[in-house]
């Protein structure tokens, strides 16, 4: 949603409406993830996508008939469904797909605000039924803006998501209301993804350039002023010369901070290690051998952090798969955190 935000504004500036599409249901080998999303103006353009182009000009005349009735509609497409063959959905899987026009009122505002600010948001909607298109935000924190119409349908609402701050990830489920089940859909924005990297190493070089395209924001941290320099790390977001434990202080590590320390000395990693261990960072992975791992381990147990903290360091660093040199342990470290990212 974050990237769609200016497309979206462009669109309001110009008079147009806007219709969003997001995918609410996968099944078997469906192209694209559950959350994805599209938006369509009312002349017809469109940003984004919700089945790597398979179902979207079908999706684009649904999403048109929808800002003229004014009106959200729940949509399937898969093997059984004709449609779908004609429009391409040829890869074997299944997709349900809701589209609703966009109102531009205090809910939308909240949540542009809040993805805009790197605030863990989830806005929960219902699917169907007679309250279909009903929406409610909800914040980590317990914060409530919104009603799904019903009392304990809300209470329920709140107590889905404490899972879902974890995980990071949609989900749709289903309840019971009066006698009639319902579905409902749980988006979870979760703040831009970070990676800090400790360490302005060879290896981080190729570790940012990985980061990046896969939509990370990038930090590369170290006090050495030869080595954190713009003509080494071009195309990182943020380079801080700085003891490393003091910039993570700064930082304010969140559920979507992932942090690596890569320079082997003491001096660096453990302290940032420490301040890593205290936060609900996502990832924390140590370059070093098992050797040195076990030292580090008792090093920092020597600092106060306990056994159960130290589980959470990923060392040595990166999935297993023959790495050697800098491009194929960075390629590694970011398997590694995307295996993580995904639950996994």
């Amino acid at each position: 949603m974050r990237e769609y935000l200016p497309t979206i504004e462009k669109w309001i500036s110009e008079g147009k409406k806007v219709a969003l599409a997001t995918v609410v249901e996968v099944y078997g080998s469906a192209p694209q993830p559950l959350g994805s999303k599209m938006v369509i103006s009312s002349t017809g353009e469109m940003a984004g996508s919700v089945s790597a182009g398979c179902v979207e000009g079908a999706v684009v005349e649904e999403a048109l008939a929808c800002l003229q009735e004014n009106k959200p509609k729940l949509l399937h497409y898969g093997v059984a469904n004709e449609t779908a063959w004609e429009v391409g959905l040829a890869c074997g899987g299944n997709l349900e797909i809701f589209i609703e026009p966009l109102t531009f009122g205090a809910h939308f505002s909240a949540l542009r605000d809040a993805i805009l600010n790197q605030h863990m948001v989830a806005a929960v909607t219902i699917l169907t039924g007679e309250n279909i298109g009903q929406k409610m935000l909800l914040t980590p924190q317990g914060e409530v803006m919104g009603s799904l119409g019903d009392t304990g349908l809300n209470k329920w609402a709140l107590e889905q998501t404490k899972n879902l701050w974890q995980t990071h990830a949609a989900e749709r489920t289903s309840t019971t209301l009066n006698g009639i089940d319902i579905k409902i859909f749980f988006d979870v924005f979760p703040p831009l993804p970070r990676l800090i990297i400790i360490g302005a190493v060879h290896i981080a070089m190729p570790l940012v350039e990985i980061a990046k395209t896969l939509g990370f924001h990038t930090i590369v941290i170290d006090a050495r002023g030869a080595f954190a320099t713009p003509e080494r790390f071009p195309h990182a977001d943020q380079l801080i010369k700085q003891w490393p434990h003091e910039a993570l202080v700064d930082l304010k590590l969140d559920e979507s901070s992932y942090v690596v320390t890569l320079t082997h000395d003491e001096k660096f990693d453990n302290p940032a290690l420490k301040i890593a261990l205290n936060s609900p960072a996502r990832y924390i992975g140590a370059l070093g051998s098992k050797k040195t791992h076990a030292k580090r381990c008792e090093n920092l147990l020597k600092e106060g952090v306990t056994q159960a903290q130290l589980e959470r360091i990923h060392a040595p660093i990166g999935l297993k798969i023959g790495s050697s040199g800098p491009r194929e342990i960075a390629l590694s470290i970011m398997a590694e955190i995307t295996a993580v990212s995904h639950g996994l």
